[in-house]
């Protein structure tokens, strides 16, 4: 697996990462712990170095990585994230000093380890000056149980602030073929400030792998449900999305998938996407974008083709959308 910077930082990681939350989180049915347990393993035979989970996501989630991950701790970068009132998103935002130090000790408890690599502000706290949060989280690094200090769904000014009083080590947010936002401000400033790139839903929440279409059912308590982006009149229509990939994707002898992966590592080489699975299959395929090389004749069909695709549906639900790009 090739390896990657995350901005000025000196933190290597693979240039593929793994998100955890859905083995038991936000996609409906948790999977089997012991089954989810063995698929991290498997990432980690493959090369990948870089777990991504959260308090919000519930102690399950932690346990999980925690477990998996401990015969190989120190070969490992662990991500978790703090920033909801007890946890619980469904209580609000709360990134209060001590709200922090709380969610610090639990996930230590669940991840079984006495540091956290990368601990991230899962979403900007409006009635908590990002100054105290960095603060905060400087003086964990100084006490040995944080590493490097993330930011998560920040707007520019926010990013610049935080990264006054403690170096940012990476944003993460979401990035990917179907939602460019980032590109505008968001880029421009993280590479000003060496700062990494984590995205999240590099593969559009699983859109872009082709393996969703309008008669697509999703799971009762799968949050994709209440998505606009994700209704079945907006599946229709950008199904638009899928055909231009796979016709990329054919063409490259890859799967629409791992041309969206591919493109993502194109545009930055400070940029680690960390898509999320729990089938092996789509593990060694989503790996297996890392050797998928776009030209920059492949780079400029993309954009020709996708310029003239408008996407449909709003990623967010108003109230979820208010918490992006404080």
């Amino acid at each position: 697996m090739q390896k990657r910077q995350l901005g000025h930082s000196g933190l290597e990681v693979s240039a593929m990462g793994f998100g955890c939350m859905g083995l038991s989180y936000g996609y409906g049915a948790a999977a089997d712990k012991d089954v989810a347990i063995q698929l991290i393993r498997q990432a980690v035979d493959a090369g990948v170095t870089l777990f991504d989970t959260a308090e919000a996501y519930g102690a399950l989630n932690q346990e999980i990585v925690g477990d998996a991950l401990a015969p190989v701790r120190e070969q490992v970068i662990i991500a978790t994230k703090f920033g909801f009132k007890n946890g619980d998103i469904k209580q609000g935002l709360d990134s209060h000093p001590a709200s922090i130090r709380l969610a610090v000790e639990t996930s230590l408890k669940l991840l079984k380890t006495d540091y956290i690599d990368l601990l991230y502000q899962h979403r900007v706290d409006p009635n908590v000056p990002i100054e105290d949060v960095a603060g905060t989280v400087k003086d964990l690094i100084q006490e040995g149980k944080v590493k490097h200090f993330g930011l998560s769904e920040a707007g520019a000014s926010t990013i610049r602030r935080a990264h006054a009083v403690q170096k940012v080590t990476a944003l993460q947010s979401e990035y990917s073929l179907w939602w460019r936002e980032p590109e505008v401000e968001i880029l421009p400033t993280l590479e000003e400030l060496g700062i990494g790139f984590i995205p999240f839903s590099p593969l559009g929440k699983g859109f872009l792998t082709g393996a969703i279409t309008e008669a697509t059912q999703f799971d009762h308590t799968d949050f994709r449900n209440s998505v606009p982006r994700f209704s079945p009149e907006a599946r229709k229509a950008n199904q638009a999305v899928i055909d231009v990939l796979a016709h990329i994707a054919a063409f490259k002898k890859a799967t629409p998938a791992q041309i969206a992966l591919a493109w993502l590592l194109s545009q930055k080489p400070w940029i680690v996407p960390i898509p999320g699975t729990t089938k092996s299959h789509r593990l060694q395929e989503n790996i297996g974008a890392t050797n998928v090389v776009l030209n920059q004749v492949d780079l400029d069909d993309i954009q020709h083709q996708f310029a003239s695709l408008t996407i449909q549906g709003g990623r967010y639900s108003e109230a979820s959308q208010k918490m992006i790009n404080r």
